[in-house]
């Protein structure tokens, strides 16, 4: 049911039109989060981002691909980014997952995924998610957050925003009421309840909690490299203070004899 909860409709719920709903129903303000890696010094918190793979490995994935990260991205934290597994733990996730290749005989066969390969798709192809989704194409969610406006926190919002409908809407047949989507008629039945998993750190598993630590994956699955590119711009800008005075101090001896 998780599977089809999340094909049938995260995709559409972030990237399709709005339904129709009735007019005296206002559209609410996003509430926003204090996600960390935001700003200039923002950074990820790897603990929940780490959590939120969980999330994704045992539930999101069941429909939705994440075709531009590997697995071995998950490994340490470097120049490249890293979700701070360790070698091993990678090692272990991305066995436990078959992709195709071919024997010495050139004839098709399966074997178990390495660090190098990317993440297995849950579907053969386009025709098979469809078929197994009524219809709907689950999407990649590699760079979902950066798909729309205030990605993350309209991620987190719709995750959390599942409420029963007031008492002057009539929600049509197959769709569910949720107080952040456009229109607030959404197909996808509440993907996330509390304790949909069990976090191996122990951290209890509130709705809000599974949602904002699956945002935090998806975020940094979105820009692995942000945290070093943060780093970065923080060395240029200092450099670019420093060279300031020098040549500011360097301009006032030169031409001091002139004033």
């Amino acid at each position: 049911m998780r599977a089809l909860a999340f094909a049938a409709g995260l995709g559409l719920a972030l990237l399709a039109g709005p339904a129709v709903a009735p007019a005296q129903e206002a559209e609410p303000a996003l509430p926003k989060q204090p996600w960390p890696f935001e700003g200039v010094f923002g950074t990820f918190d790897r603990a929940s981002a780490q959590r939120g793979f969980q999330v994704f490995n045992e539930v999101c994935s069941n429909c939705h691909s994440l075709r531009l990260v590997a697995y071995g991205d998950l490994g340490p934290e470097g120049p490249g980014g890293g979700l701070g597994f360790t070698l091993d733990q990678v090692k272990a996730i991305a066995a436990a997952k078959q992709v195709a290749d071919t024997n010495d005989q050139g004839e098709p066969t399966t074997r178990p995924a390495l660090p190098a390969d990317h993440f297995v798709p849950p579907f053969a192809n386009d025709k098979a998610a469809r078929a197994a989704s009524n219809g709907a194409l689950p999407p990649d969610l590699s760079v979902i957050v950066k798909a729309r406006a205030s990605g993350p926190d309209y991620v987190f919002d719709l995750l959390t925003g599942y409420k029963p409908p007031p008492a002057n809407v009539t929600v049509a047949e197959g769709m569910n009421y949720n107080e952040y989507f456009p229109g607030h008629q959404i197909a996808m039945p509440q993907p996330l309840n509390e304790n949909s998993v069990t976090y191996a750190d122990g951290t209890p598993a509130t709705l809000d909690q599974e949602a904002y630590d699956v945002v935090n994956f998806l975020a940094w699955a979105a820009e692995p490299t942000l945290d070093d590119r943060h780093r970065t711009g923080i060395k240029v800008i200092l450099f670019l203070l420093v060279m300031t005075g020098i040549l500011y101090a360097g301009k006032r001896r030169i031409w001091a004899d002139v004033h």
